[in-house]
């Protein structure tokens, strides 16, 4: 009996000295504070009286005010014009793809110079299951103006009735032949980048790693604003810090991934799988793929998704060149009527841009 209590008390003194040796978990951050311009754009989103997301089905969820209806009712209150950005032109066409044409939206700069132009193959957001070219539109135009590059906006396949990867197959046979026919547009076939937000980020690093696993044409640049780059981790700190922000926030991604996911991929093969996670691909697929730059928002679930990517990509060789924007949400790049730090990140991304083509052209 005697020696039963005498371990009974060594195990409990042991399991006292591991707790206090232990460090206690981390606090969560609190969430950032928008700042009065961002501010601005989401009092306008809550009267509007969305729904939240994840209480919809797809259908539902493809009716709600957007981003772009905030903007929109922001600068009427402002008594300022809600016109689009002007640009040279827009038009709509179509290329081949895996299960019939693709939509192609082709936007091309004001004041447009003779010649071939650079081209920017661009992937929307909306997590693959909402949302649309249509709705990305202001940052197509912003896009073209910035560059002087045309903008080729892939309106790809949607989740639930067309699960991953078909975005993906859409968005790279789109994107392969529009690299070998750039010229019939009036387009450089040396200089084209892919560009794309959220989703439309995942999309736009997958196009390299598939152009690099299948032997097709790489791109000579990817820019990923606020991007997607793994399923299955909800509890990074930007998850955490942002897990009732808005306009997303930690319930809707969980949401996105449970209709755009095959059944099979809900597991470790989805954590895996380049097109659910290119985070974890390893560095002998990352190596080699083009500079990359990438656009993170403070108020964002997504942030330290972009950070760990961020830094995958220099493990393997590949430069980076990131911005990190303080007081402004998930969605704020294309805001740039409204919010002074989108247009500094659309200049932001237009000079990395630039430079790329420069050096492309030599």
């Amino acid at each position: 009996m005697k020696t039963m209590l005498k371990v009974g008390l060594l195990a409990a003194n042991a399991a006292l000295l591991t707790s206090v040796l232990q460090p206690a978990p981390a606090m969560a951050k609190p969430m950032g504070k928008p700042d009065a311009q961002m501010q601005a754009v989401l009092n306008s989103m809550k009267e509007l009286h969305p729904k939240p997301i994840e209480k919809l089905s797809p259908k539902q969820a493809r009716m709600q005010p957007g981003p772009p209806d905030a903007v929109k009712r922001t600068l009427q209150k402002q008594g300022k014009s809600t016109a689009p950005e002007k640009v040279g032109s827009v038009m709509d066409t179509m290329v081949p793809g895996p299960a019939g044409p693709v939509p192609i939206r082709v936007y091309k700069p004001l004041n447009a110079p003779s010649g071939p132009l650079p081209i920017i193959v661009y992937f929307h957001g909306g997590g693959f299951v909402i949302a649309s070219v249509a709705a990305y539109d202001a940052s197509c135009r912003a896009i073209t103006n910035a560059t002087g590059a045309m903008v080729y906006a892939v309106a790809y396949r949607s989740a639930p009735e067309h699960r991953l990867p078909a975005p993906h197959e859409d968005s790279y046979a789109a994107t392969q032949y529009i690299m070998k026919n750039a010229d019939k547009w009036g387009g450089d076939p040396k200089c084209v980048a892919v560009f794309g937000e959220s989703a439309g980020g995942n999309l736009a690093t997958n196009m390299c790693l598939m152009a690099k696993a299948r032997g097709g044409l790489m791109p000579i640049h990817q820019v990923m604003i606020y991007p997607m780059t793994q399923y299955g981790n909800f509890n990074t700190p930007s998850y955490i810090e942002n897990k009732n922000a808005k306009p997303l926030n930690r319930a809707m991604m969980k949401w996105f991934y449970r209709y755009n996911l095959p059944a099979s991929w809900k597991g470790k093969a989805g954590m895996k799988h380049h097109v659910s996670s290119p985070l974890r691909v390893g560095q002998s697929m990352l190596k080699g793929l083009p500079p990359a730059t990438i656009v993170l928002a403070e108020i964002d679930p997504l942030r330290s998704d972009g950070e760990m990517y961020a830094a995958q990509l220099k493990k393997a060789g590949v430069p980076v060149s990131m911005m990190h924007y303080k007081g402004v949400t998930h969605e704020f790049f294309g805001m740039g009527a409204v919010i002074d730090k989108a247009k500094n990140a659309v200049n932001f991304t237009a000079t990395q841009l630039k430079a790329a083509f420069a050096k492309a052209a030599m």
